[in-house]
This record gives C-alpha cells, sequence and structure tokens, in this order.
C-alpha cells in the first residue's frame, strides 16, 4: 500500500515512515513530493483514486467545500484524520506519537476495501482503535 502525507505534517515525517514501512512492502510519499504545491486537493485526490492502492493521513478536516468533501468522501480511499491535538504538539512529539500510531495504520488501511476515513487520537491504547468519522 501507499501513503500519501499531507501538506499540513512534514515532509521529512513522511520520509521517515517510508524507511520503516519498506518491511512491510509499503511506501510513504509527501504530498510536496508527488505533488507540485498549487495541486488543488480534488486534483490530487482524483489522481490517487485513478492509481488505486492508496491511503491519506491528514490533520485535515476536508471541509473546504461541498465540492472537496463530496469528492473526499467518494474516492474509495481509506483516509486518517488526526485528532486537534496533533496540530497543537511540536514536532518531536508529534513524530514519536505518529510512529507508535504507524502499525495500526498501515493494519487498518490493508482491511479496507473502499473508503472509509478515520480519526486518529493522540493518545494511543493498544493495539490502536479507530473511530470511524463522516467527512
Amino acid at each position: 500500500m501507499k501513503f500519501l502525507i499531507d501538506n499540513n505534517l512534514p515532509p521529512s515525517l513522511a520520509r521517515a515512515l517510508n524507511e520503516l514501512s519498506k518491511p512491510e512492502g509499503h511506501s510513504v510519499l509527501a504530498l510536496k513530493d508527488r505533488f507540485p504545491p498549487d495541486t488543488k486537493d480534488v486534483d490530487w485526490i482524483l489522481e490517487l483514486k485513478a492509481e488505486g492502492g492508496w491511503a491519506v493521513i491528514s490533520q485535515d478536516r476536508f471541509s473546504k467545500g461541498d465540492a472537496e468533501r463530496r469528492v473526499f468522501r467518494e474516492c474509495g480511499l481509506p483516509i486518517f484524520c488526526l485528532a486537534k491535538q496533533w496540530s497543537r504538539d511540536p514536532y518531536w512529539s508529534k513524530a514519536q506519537n505518529m510512529v507508535r500510531w504507524w502499525p495500526a495504520i498501515m493494519n487498518q488501511a490493508e482491511l479496507i476495501k473502499g473508503g472509509a476515513a478515520f480519526k486518529v487520537n493522540w493518545k494511543f491504547l493498544h493495539p490502536g482503535r479507530f473511530e470511524q468519522i463522516k467527512i
């Protein structure tokens, strides 16, 4: 599976997760490393949908407009939305917590057939439980 880390998270985090995910057969890319900076959310999500095999991780709630929400609801990709707490913590805390959550995110993404959106809480409780949300 391929994971795309949205622009609201550091590209360095995507690169670190990519290295950690290689033994599992996954790849992780930062949105900035795949698409030009001015690419609209609707455009990149439609491209990922066409390719298939992607999951998206973001701090965004995808609430910029009805068209955007509809595209994300209908894209058929697993989307992991980080809870508000993720945006409040500094880089190293965020990186540490993402590594803690990462095996659960990989497993959940592999289980999904079709699209679904999940909230990733800040607090990790083994084995990593997600709340399904509506975008």
